[in-house]
């Protein structure tokens, strides 16, 4: 079947459709969508998409979801994610890396929502990347499904791919344990102002953190 290009909230998506260009829902009023070719395979409300006025299509084999997450956090990464899943995007901001840091997280359960913005005091950039993760990871209960996006290649590396911390490693630590308590947390990277339109959000809810309290 193939994959028809729909807009959640404001971003461009490609949902699975049947033969006549209709959504392929479940039972849960529910639909597969991919936010880019070869993407990853996540579930939106059907009544929360509308018609894109540039429609794309894709073949089912350019729109099929990529491979697992980082290993070490969830052997489960590559099979579908639950309806039920909990959506979380984290980002960190600093104000002249060292200077003023902030974190910010936006966290989607259903259609329930919640953002935090926190300043940090005077610390790095990577600093309040870790330190983003781990707010989400102390808000989001360890029994469901967590779906986490980043932008930082290094945070997500230091969680997901085992690399060794030099630095900030009581905060690794901290992040660490954390993530042990998943009974199924997936890692997602996404690209840093690249358009991603929840990400963008994280992003300035760190930066208002700094400029409120700065």
């Amino acid at each position: 079947m193939p994959w028809v290009s729909r807009l959640l909230r404001g971003e461009r998506v490609y949902v699975k459709v049947d033969g006549s260009g209709k959504a392929l829902s479940g039972s849960d009023g529910r639909v597969d969508i991919v936010y880019k070719p070869g993407g990853k395979t996540y579930r939106a409300g059907a009544g929360n998409l509308l018609p894109d006025p540039d429609p794309k299509t894709l073949p089912d084999s350019d729109a099929t979801a990529g491979g697992p997450a980082g290993p070490g956090v969830s052997k489960k990464a590559a099979a579908p994610v639950p309806g039920d899943a909990i959506i979380v995007y984290t980002d960190g901001a600093c104000s002249g890396n060292p200077g003023p840091a902030g974190l910010g997280v936006v966290i989607l359960d259903g259609g329930k929502r919640r953002e935090l913005s926190e300043y940090l005091g005077n610390g790095t950039n990577n600093i309040a990347e870790l330190m983003a993760i781990v707010r989400a990871l102390e808000e989001v209960p360890p029994d469901r499904t967590v779906v986490l996006h980043a932008d930082s290649s290094y945070a997500l590396g230091l969680l997901g791919k085992g690399w060794k911390a030099k630095a900030n490693q009581e905060i690794v630590e901290r992040m660490r344990v954390l993530a042990r308590k998943f009974r199924d947390l997936r890692l997602v990277k996404v690209d840093g102002h690249a358009g991603v339109a929840e990400n963008e959000r994280a992003d300035e809810l760190a930066r208002t953190a700094i400029v409120k309290a700065t």
